[in-house]
């Protein structure tokens, strides 16, 4: 895309003196013409406009941009310049749009140009996220102003006709399950342990569900790769290791947690059922892994030798981990259903660092003290 002083074409109102002209093709649905264009990053802040946020959601085209999320996603294209992928941005443009085919072809050719008057405006209808992060990822590295992004172009048809575009098409956007995340992600130091250990780790080889982050009731895994991944992220949390040593800690760790739980013994050795395991205890629980990879990563900060951590985990075996337990209600358990929210992974963990001795956290002290006042 060029910004351009452009000669009149005979036939045109020669009002509009300056122009953007952007390659295209032109294609067509439900009777509206679109156009598929590159644009160069150093361009996506100034022409792509967001509405104001002070306006009323009802008289709104997009959704409030959410600050809170464009830091990662300016940080995903800084930390993989040579590879991060973006998908296309969607844009109505309110003004004229001429099409040009390519020159020597008849009119009814689809690739060729658009011209498009400087004082039309560009509305963002999807990516505007991805629009905010470019914006601040330049003003770190202003040569990825050259890279180009895909664009495609509607015509603004107004207010009504822009908010349905956005609504069709987060319609039937679904988020990836996070386990599938987590076996996709090549990057992610904890991510790839993850894998190993539920690929080769005789603890969680076979065991593991690979794609969802849910399991249904008579699935014969006890773990999720999500779950696993989050228990090996508080295993780590404060741990500066090469990714080799850190794969072997970890496969360590489980290992000697394995010895201490016997139910996941007796379901590998198919004296006992998934199902019937993952229904009467929970200690093969998102929660329960969670918990007890916090409790690893104060053990092995703690101590110099693998004997030392070994010795304080052994008290691991005189838990009562089925749900008949009462100590769970309101802990791992509300109203007898296992719940994974912040305070109760918490209140878990706090359980179990008692359990073993283990002195608690400011925080941790809080949250038990409001528990047992009821409060929690």
């Amino acid at each position: 895309m060029t910004d351009q002083r452009v000669a009149p074409v005979a036939g045109e109102a020669t009002s509009i003196g300056f122009e953007y002209v952007f390659p295209a093709i032109r294609g067509v649905q439900a009777g509206r013409e679109f156009f598929v264009s590159m644009c160069p990053l150093r361009l996506i802040p100034k022409i792509f406009l967001f509405d104001d946020e002070e306006i009323a959601p009802e008289v709104r085209a997009q959704r409030v941009l959410n600050k809170a999320r464009i830091p990662a996603l300016m940080r995903y294209i800084l930390d993989n310049p040579d590879d991060y992928v973006f998908s296309a941005l969607t844009a109505s443009i309110d003004g004229d749009i001429v099409f040009e085919s390519v020159a020597g072809q008849g009119p009814g050719m689809r690739a060729g140009q658009i011209r498009v008057p400087m004082a039309a405006k560009f509305l963002i209808n999807d990516g505007q996220h991805r629009r905010a992060a470019v914006e601040m990822a330049l003003r770190e590295n202003p040569d990825l102003g050259d890279e180009t992004i895909a664009v495609v172009f509607f015509h603004d048809a107004g207010l009504a006709r822009s908010q349905q575009m956005f609504a069709d098409l987060n319609r039937h956007a679904v988020r990836p399950s996070r386990s599938i995340g987590v076996l996709y992600d090549q990057r992610d130091v904890v991510a790839t342990l993850t894998r190993l250990l539920a690929l080769k780790s005789p603890v969680f080889k076979q065991q593991v569900e690979m794609e969802s982050s849910t399991l249904s009731a008579r699935s014969r895994k006890l773990f999720t790769l999500s779950a696993l991944h989050s228990a090996n992220q508080a295993l780590l949390q404060g741990l500066e290791l090469e990714p080799d040593q850190a794969a072997a800690l970890a496969q360590s760790y489980w290992e000697f947690v394995d010895t201490l739980i016997p139910e996941w013994r007796l379901v590998r050795e198919r004296k006992m059922t998934a199902p019937d395991v993952r229904h009467d205890y929970i200690h093969s629980h998102g929660i329960a892994l969670h918990a007890l990879g916090r409790i690893g990563s104060t053990l092995l900060r703690d101590s110099t030798t693998a004997s030392a951590w070994q010795k304080r985990l052994k008290r691991l075996s005189s838990v009562d981990w089925s749900r008949a337990n009462p100590d769970w209600e309101g802990r791992a358990l509300i109203g007898g259903r296992v719940s994974k929210s912040h305070n109760q992974v918490v209140l878990t963990v706090n359980y179990l660092r008692q359990t073993l001795g283990m002195r608690l956290s400011p925080d941790e002290q809080r949250a038990e003290d409001a528990y047992k006042r009821g409060d929690a």
